[in-house]
């Protein structure tokens, strides 16, 4: 055991903490519930809001209304799991303001109610749709049930609002997604989704391209979120690469003196020692001395070194009813706003959606989760506003590669999905970005601050809007999106984009470890491909403007956090700000142009972080799996290849030379020549 704290690589974010998210208007609604219900007479309304934002109350406010001035008939409220269901109990919204009260007869909220999924609740549905009450709250599961028995007709003139959205999938196999996308070409349904995830982390869409393009999208950014909170004002995200057992090393990540939330590894992981149990002990072992259980909640007392008694609550222990005791004690509404109710908790598949323990500190994940959208949800459990909470963070535990052959590949693979979700969050923290073609006619926009002296003509300026949180690009050379579907994605999907991008192996593997890539071999071929089969509808020249929004994107996050790294001690500073980044990122950058931009290679920060955090001997390990790997082009990028090479040849006048010194140009007169030889061979018949 080491007492020595490790300093954990992170993107630190810091925030204004104004207050004005948690500010409510006459109505009593918050700005993200406002803003939700100035949509509320869209027919589809798709929620993309952070957890603790408040979206289970925006949807009362629309849901209240749908049903007294909308003529829709009733409203089902359909949940991943029971536990949930609870944030849709009675609220008396008159008393701040609002002209109705939410009420959910108790027989009608299906969560609580006893029985099966496939049994008595779908019955309970079918009487609550021939009764003339007007709310019901279930499970998805009841919903699928009921909608496979009844059919979507039973459905007609109903609000159907599906919270947690991310859960739902276009994919043949999701059932709830084929069902969305049967009420939705029937057309009788009002539909409202919500989800705290601003991407699927299994990169499956949630639905169709078709049916997606008829939502109203309601975006609340996490920035938005945490710089109008009163209190909280910095979030770090880190991960730290261990060897041995994680239990030997978590003092170095783990503070006992802040509210911690540790999630110990799937016993199915290559991080869990297969005994979930030991693993528990050994952490509470580490704290300090076991002093007993309290008997009013069944916390594990245990005093440390210091003299402070840890009051820790045990999620993971197979005695159903010990663990229902501690849940149940975790719940009690009589000490959600007492900080001292508890210290640590410790679970396995628990305490992540729909559980609020406002006090939470430090989200600390071991092992690497298989869903990006699972990483979002348990780094939200620590970013609730609570008096005198100022920081939180997230750190993920990763095993180091190990020596031996067959567990590299394995091993890799977590790597690279742990630094994938690690630039993932980077680009969700960071305020939203809009880009500008630069050219003579460009001005500046109303309600942008563009720095000391203005807006100047003669340059590509960069402005703030502190109170939206969103920073405009002007870029050289920047395509715009002609469609309203392409102006849809560059403004509210660019996450989605990118998550495929980070997410996609080729991609990250050479970005982290090809020491002889040329950057637009990423930025160009790999990103354009992955919009050509997430966008197939779009033309080229939308793809092309999406591919461009969506790696400056990336590009502009990576080299703000550049900019912010303490090159004199050779490790992140402490408590640098993402923002401040991008602003200095912006100051730096006289002049953007997209053909910079696309010079880039996007991992370049990713891996100087790995290179501190990671053993020498094993990165080396990583490198050489990885490369024993590389291929050839294949068919199908020498001909995105020779497409560029035409591009090219239009624009410079001539073919792009093979015995160029420019690196990029050699490499598309090489995919040219590969395409022609592929092309005699008869390999594109």
């Amino acid at each position: 055991m080491t007492d020595e704290k490790k300093s954990i690589p992170s993107v630190s974010v810091t925030y204004a903490h104004n207050g004005s998210s948690t500010r409510a208007n006459a109505l009593g609604m918050r700005p993200m519930q406002e803003r939700v219900y100035e949509k509320r007479g869209e027919q589809y309304l798709l929620i993309k809001s952070p957890p603790a934002s408040g979206k289970s109350r925006a949807l009362m406010f629309v849901a209240l209304d749908k049903l007294a001035n909308q003529g829709l008939k009733q409203a089902i409220i359909v949940v991943p799991e029971k536990s949930i269901g609870a944030s849709f109990n009675d609220e008396p919204l008159t008393k701040y303001g609002f002209w109705a009260d939410w009420h959910v007869e108790p027989k009608w909220n299906l969560c609580n109610a006893p029985g099966g999924d496939n049994g008595g609740k779908v019955n309970s549905v079918e009487v609550f749709l021939g009764s003339g009450d007007k709310v019901l709250v279930c499970t998805h599961a009841t919903f699928r049930f009921a909608i496979d028995r009844f059919g979507v007709e039973a459905f007609d003139d109903c609000l159907i609002a599906v919270d947690e959205f991310h859960h739902v999938s276009a994919d043949p196999d999701s059932k709830l997604g084929q069902h969305l996308g049967q009420l939705i070409a029937r057309e009788k349904t009002h539909i409202v989704a919500m989800t705290g995830s601003y991407f699927r982390g299994d990169a499956v869409p949630v639905l169709t391209p078709q049916d997606e393009a008829k939502f109203e999208s309601v975006t609340y950014t996490y920035y938005e979120q945490l710089n109008g909170y009163e209190y909280l004002k910095q979030l770090d995200i880190g991960y730290f690469f261990y060897s041995g057992s994680y239990a030997d090393d978590i003092l170095a990540v783990l503070d006992p003196a802040e509210k911690t939330i540790i999630h110990i590894p799937n016993v199915n992981s290559r991080e869990s020692t297969k005994d979930k149990i030991k693993e528990v002990e050994h952490i509470i072992g580490a704290l300090g001395d076991w002093q007993g259980i309290d008997a009013a909640t069944g916390f594990q007392l245990v005093k440390t070194p210091d003299g402070r008694t840890l009051r820790i609550a045990d999620l993971v222990d197979d005695d159903a009813n010990k663990r229902d005791r501690v849940s149940l004690a975790l719940k009690d509404p009589a000490q959600k706003n007492n900080r001292d109710h508890v210290d640590i908790i410790i679970a396995l598949g628990m305490a992540k959606e729909g559980f609020d323990w406002i006090w939470c500190e430090h989200a600390l994940t071991v092992g690497y989760r298989s869903s990006l959208t699972e990483i979002v949800q348990i780094i939200g459990r620590a970013t609730r506003d609570a008096p005198n909470k100022t920081r939180a963070r997230f750190t993920n535990l990763i095993a180091e590669p190990d020596a031996a052959e067959e567990a590299v590949t394995e091993a890799v693979n977590d790597t690279l999905k742990a630094i994938a979700a690690s630039l993932l969050m980077e680009q969700v923290l960071a305020p939203r970005f809009e880009f500008k073609p630069k050219n003579p006619q460009s001005g500046p926009t109303e309600g942008f601050d563009y720095g000391e002296g203005g807006y100047d003509p003669s340059k590509c300026n960069v402005g703030f809007n502190e109170e939206r949180g969103v920073f405009q690009f002007e870029i050289k050379g920047l395509v715009e999106p002609k469609s309203h579907e392409a102006a849809r994605i560059c403004q509210q999907d660019l996450n989605e984009v990118i998550a495929a991008f980070v997410q996609d192996k080729t991609t990250i593997e050479r970005g982290l470890f090809d020491d002889e890539l040329v950057p637009e071999e990423l930025t160009q071929v790999r990103m354009g491909k992955i919009v050509k089969d997430k966008y197939p509808e779009l033309s080229d020249e939308d793809q092309e403007a999406v591919r461009q929004h969506a790696i400056a994107a990336l590009n502009i996050t990576q080299q703000a956090k550049q900019s912010m790294l303490d090159r004199v001690s050779g490790e992140p500073t402490a408590n640098t700000a993402l923002i401040d980044g991008v602003r200095k990122f912006a100051m730096d950058m006289r002049e953007l142009d997209i053909d910079l931009i696309d010079r880039i290679n996007p991992f370049k920060e990713a891996y100087s972080i790995l290179a501190k955090t990671m053993n020498e001997e094993r990165l080396q390990q990583v490198k050489a799996a990885i490369a024993a790997k590389r291929t050839t082009l294949t068919p199908e990028e020498a001909k995105d290849y020779a497409v560029r090479a035409v591009k090219f040849k239009k624009e410079r006048g001539r073919l792009p030379s093979i015995s160029s010194t420019d690196a990029w140009e050699k490499l598309l007169a090489e995919g040219a020549a590969a395409f022609v030889r592929f092309k005699d061979e008869g390999r594109y018949e």
